[in-house]
């Protein structure tokens, strides 16, 4: 099979997966609340298809088309192919859905670039699994999510201690068929409407906990897999009204696993510390980050027209405080493509042959969500009153309502009433809406905390020994800075001279 269209995704949904939405058991593709994000998520197969060139490739083995977030990247071509493609891709939502297949695919190319992190396990069975997993994803066009997170409820303790050891996901039998895991995972983002769940490393494990350091993927269909849904945000209104909200809830669920059988062939990692604790390191952020880099960034690249459009049809674009904040988005923008280029740029090979961006690329994991929360803040800001004073496309159609509103609600600059409203929607929906909230808290840590990232990123500079500067000053003056501040030395002056 070569990539798929709309219509075999939605065949592929009919099976006998167990998805809770409340206190109903629901089949996603009949329930009138997934009518919205099931076709939404239909259409982005389609889409791949529309713009061939830049989002599908051909196997060279196969000569089957596939999506090129599958392409394991070898070389600089291979990244520049990665860019249009990913960029591409996040145009069919304009950046807010987060968790297209085109997301875990590169995660599992990512994964599959580095045998040689596989090799420390010092058995070729769990890579060979890996690679066959790989192909069969390739072939078969599947869409992925992953659910990664410890179900670590009691935060005053180890995320693996306490109450927590007997939440999260772990091994509790060996069979000849495979391995018997229970517990939960969280958070599976488009998980009660994909085809398979790929469980993965996040964070480290320490040795003692073993029966947690696993990876495997299974159908989501899988017996004992139980997906309980968050309130549904998705709604029936037309595109023109809600242009997100009608297509784009993705759903997230958490993932209890009720004694799930887990075939041999589908185990990656079965306690091998070594593998579990290197693999995210090994591929994240010069891998998988430049997907979700570049999504951000075209996420921003909307913001900013949108909300051009909102400071024209207010007539407050010449306004040096609008100004201001219209310059604060783009200012964002221009700075995660440079961050985005100049990591594609300096891409080098990480290891086993894989050629990932520079880990450079992580910087943006630290800023991004909090960019994109303060583009909701002025995108409400910029709209005010205006962002509740929105008539409906059908409302401008009514023989007695539409010609008061056409008086009462046009736009400034000669801008249409319909054309105001549609505008005025689109901000809301983007940043106000259920959903629009629900987007902004995956922002905020999709890629883990903010805290944890910068704490990260401070620690990888220590051990690479790119800072110095402190000593440095000192040292051209011929002075110890140690011993300096215990004599009394006036470090400042010292400083100002230097």
């Amino acid at each position: 099979m070569s990539a798929r269209t709309g219509e075999q995704y939605l065949a592929g949904l009919k099976d006998s997966r167990e998805v809770w939405l409340g206190d109903q058991r629901i089949d996603v593709t009949e329930h009138p609340a997934f009518a919205g994000s099931i076709n939404g998520m239909a259409a982005y197969f389609d889409y791949q298809h529309k713009y061939a060139d830049d989002c599908l490739m051909v196997d060279e083995e196969t000569g089957e088309q596939h999506n090129v977030s599958l392409l394991r990247p070898k070389n600089a071509e291979d990244i520049a192919r990665r860019h249009r493609a990913f960029d591409r891709l996040a145009r069919y939502s304009n950046g807010m859905l987060g968790r297209t297949p085109d997301y875990v695919n590169v995660v599992l190319a990512g994964h599959a670039s580095r045998p040689d992190i596989f090799a420390k396990s010092g058995d070729p069975v769990y890579y060979e699994r890996l690679q066959n997993y790989w192909r069969l994803v390739q072939e078969q066009d599947l869409a992925l999510t992953h659910t990664i997170v410890h179900a670590a409820i009691d935060k005053s303790v180890g995320e693996l201690q306490g109450i927590n050891e007997e939440l999260t996901l772990r091994v509790v039998d060996r069979t000849e068929e495979g391995l018997i895991v229970r517990g939960a995972k969280m958070l599976a983002t488009l998980g009660p409407i994909a085809d398979e769940l790929y469980v993965y490393p996040a964070v480290p494990i320490q040795k003692g906990f073993e029966e947690y350091a696993l990876s495997f993927a299974i159908p989501v269909a899988t017996k004992g897999v139980v997906s309980v849904c968050r309130d549904h945000y998705g709604v029936d209104q037309p595109v023109v009204d809600k242009p997100f909200s009608s297509r784009f809830d993705e759903q997230d669920a958490v993932i209890i696993f009720d004694d799930v059988l887990v075939p041999w062939d589908r185990v990656f990692i079965d306690g091998q510390l070594d593998v579990y604790n290197s693999l995210n390191a090994g591929t994240a952020t010069g891998n998988t980050q430049q997907q979700t880099a570049i999504r951000a960034s075209v996420k921003l690249e909307f913001a900013y027209d949108l909300c051009v459009q909102m400071a024209k049809v207010t007539a407050t674009d010449t306004k040096p405080e609008t100004a201001a904040m219209l310059g604060e988005i783009y200012s964002y923008l221009r700075i995660a493509r440079a961050v985005i280029h100049s990591a594609e740029v300096n891409a080098s090979e990480w290891g086993g042959g894989a050629f990932f961006c520079h880990d450079d690329i992580s910087a943006l994991r630290t800023m991004m969500p909090i960019w994109m929360a303060r583009v909701n803040d002025i995108i409400k800001s910029m709209g005010s009153h205006n962002l509740l004073a929105t008539p409906t496309a059908s409302a401008f159609e009514d023989p007695r309502l539409g010609p008061l509103l056409k008086k009462y609600l046009p736009g400034a600059n000669g801008i249409a009433p319909e054309e105001r409203a549609k505008i005025f929607r689109t901000a809301w929906d983007f940043a106000g809406s259920a959903l629009g909230s629900r987007i902004e808290l995956y922002e905020r840590f999709y890629l883990g905390s903010v805290g944890r990232a910068r704490g990260l990123d401070h620690r990888k500079a220590q051990m690479k020994g790119e800072t110095g500067a402190f000593e440095a000053m000192f040292a051209e003056l011929g002075i110890d800075p140690v011993l300096a501040e215990q004599s009394g030395l006036d470090l400042d002056a010292a400083a100002t001279r230097a």
